[in-house]
């Protein structure tokens, strides 16, 4: 079958040549031949597709750049294709899957021939159309792995500072050697934060799960944490016991462990804490449940070396605040209690003088929306120097505040480096008891009332200039938004602040709810130039379209404009 479909092929070529050849060469043969050709004709002729293929028409295709341009916000990035491998070549390479084409014969030579000319025509073409440094660019673009390890790991840090260490580190450490040797550097794994990083909130733990933790816990603490200075674990309900071993143990330079909205502390978390963290100076214990007694042990025990403690009111953990005053953390600096903002047991009895004995050193202390209730000390004890280091006090609320200026001096009696003072929401303080106070270089002031009602009178208030003109010369931040005092009084304060020697001393005020007039705002406006935070909304007494808050000296400039 393969000769005479090879005869036919033959004779039908040369059908197309030469018309008469085919009867004059079958009249030559015998009649039993003549039979069996005519035989394979007819076989032959039921398949005409397969006898006769139809030659399709060639396709002169454009040859590939092997580089591609992409248009920046300001630049053009010529990157080179995956087929930069096949320089000189105009066809990209074979895809899999593809069938070889046939190649007919008796034409095999002539194919090659015209394609190889064809292919070296568009090569030279697309050499002459490709830009010089295209050519000239190295076909390794493996930037990653050039660039010097100190180099990584200063662009690592930057992400770390903004982003945190986990999970970044974790993955740029699989991208390669290189970059996994830069990530492992002690100096980018000094401050930790675990969230959410394996299951959501609320979800139940799977045994799986829960070991796959341990091991990661293990496994950075003993690999990545031999620097390690802050840790903090957020949202954890479960394994906070271990975690706080296994870090306690690998990390002797722990300086600082944070606890937010985590549960299951107990006394063997302290208890590690205890032997192995003798570098640990700060403790935030902010809205996590953790076993009090244990915690109290632990002051006990040891507490000198405590420096800053922070943790959230509650019917437990009040116990905490008088085994401070005792005197078990004498070097503490910074002291903040908190709750939340919709919680309705916000009194907490506490004794200043006990306080102050106990922790001379303090230099911030914070009560925000904890109402104090003042406490004596007992007769016979010796008399409190009061916070002499004390720069930050802060006692804002979001309820009605029962102190009045008696209490604000008995705190702040002796306190001359006091920087920043906040009694938001203590309406019971005046002017007059903010201006007998002893620091002089007071540097933020607020005093606005947002959600406390002004003590159930309407009255006018009065000595703002008091306040003003005492620190006119330091104050940088001042809010008094809902304070009713009298156009007057606020014309007054302001001139004050006006006549600063330095006027580029004051950057935010808060007027807010005031009664401040244009003429008050005019001058001072015109003579503070550091001024870039003001706020004016809902002020009664000012023109419509002035009333909003303004941001950045050129807005500031542009008000001024306005009111001349």
């Amino acid at each position: 079958m393969a000769s005479a479909d090879g005869a036919l092929s033959v004779h039908s070529e040369d059908d197309k040549d030469a018309g008469g050849c085919k009867l004059n060469a079958s009249s030559q043969v015998g009649d039993g031949e003549m039979s069996q050709k005519n035989a394979t004709l007819n076989r032959n002729s039921s398949q005409p597709q397969k006898a006769k293929k139809k030659k399709k028409a060639r396709v002169n295709r454009v040859a590939r750049p092997n580089y591609t341009v992409h248009e920046g916000e300001d630049m053009l990035l010529v990157i080179s294709s995956s087929t930069a491998q096949y320089d000189g070549s105009a066809w990209a390479p074979k895809r899999k899957g593809c069938k070889k084409r046939k190649v007919t014969k008796g034409k095999g030579k002539s194919i090659p021939t015209k394609r190889k000319k064809l292919m070296t025509a568009l090569v030279v073409k697309q050499k002459e159309e490709m830009p010089e440094f295209v050519l000239e660019a190295p076909s390794d673009h493996r930037w990653g792995q050039m660039l010097p390890e100190e180099v990584l790991v200063n662009i690592f840090k930057m992400v770390v500072t903004q982003d945190g260490a986990v999970p970044f580190l974790c993955r740029v450490g699989r991208v390669c050697r290189l970059w996994n040797v830069a990530a492992s550097s002690p100096v980018l794994w000094r401050k930790v934060s675990l969230g959410h990083c394996w299951i959501a909130t609320g979800k139940t733990q799977l045994p799986k799960t829960e070991s796959k933790i341990k091991y990661t816990i293990d496994w950075l603490a003993q690999k990545r944490f031999s620097q390690l200075r802050e840790f903090s674990l957020h949202h954890w309900t479960k394994n906070v016991n271990y975690a706080v071993d296994v870090v306690s143990k690998f990390c002797p330079h722990l300086g600082a462990l944070t606890l937010s909205y985590c549960s299951g502390l107990t006394e063997v978390g302290f208890q590690s804490l205890g032997l192995h963290s003798c570098s640990l100076q700060s403790l935030n214990l902010q809205y996590t449940e953790f076993q009090v007694e244990g915690l109290l042990s632990y002051l006990e025990l040891y507490g000198c070396q405590i420096r800053q403690i922070w943790f959230t009111h509650g019917l437990k953990n009040d116990r905490l605040l008088t085994a401070i005053s005792r005197g078990c953390c004498r070097d503490l600096e910074l002291l903040e209690v908190n709750t939340k903002l919709d919680s309705k047991d916000g009194e907490l009895p506490i004794c200043i003088q006990a306080l102050q004995t106990a922790c001379p050193k303090l230099k911030t202390f914070r009560m925000l929306n904890v109402r104090p209730l003042h406490k004596t000390m007992r007769s016979g004890t010796e008399l409190s120097l009061g916070f002499p280091s004390l720069e930050e006090l802060c006692i804002a609320t979001t309820s009605y505040s029962y102190m009045n200026d008696k209490d604000l001096w008995d705190i702040l009696f002796a306190s001359t480096q006091l920087r920043v003072l906040d009694l938001r929401g203590c309406s019971r303080i005046t002017s007059a008891g903010l201006a007998a106070l002893p620091c002089h270089d007071l540097e933020c002031l607020f005093w606005g009332q947002y959600f406390s009602s002004h003590g159930g009178s309407s009255s006018l208030k009065k000595g703002l200039h008091m306040v003003t003109q005492k620190w006119n010369q330091t104050l940088q931040q001042l809010d008094i938004a809902n304070q009713l005092f009298s156009e007057e009084d606020l014309e007054v304060a302001m001139s004050h602040l006006a006549r600063a020697t330095e006027g580029n001393t004051l950057r935010s005020l808060n007027l807010s709810g005031t009664r401040i007039t244009t003429s008050a705002l005019r001058p001072l406006i015109g003579q503070t130039t550091a001024l870039n935070y003001l706020n004016l909304s809902s002020c009664r007494y000012l023109p419509r379209g002035l009333k909003r808050i303004y941001r950045g000296q050129e807005d500031i400039r542009q008000l001024l404009d306005k009111l001349e």
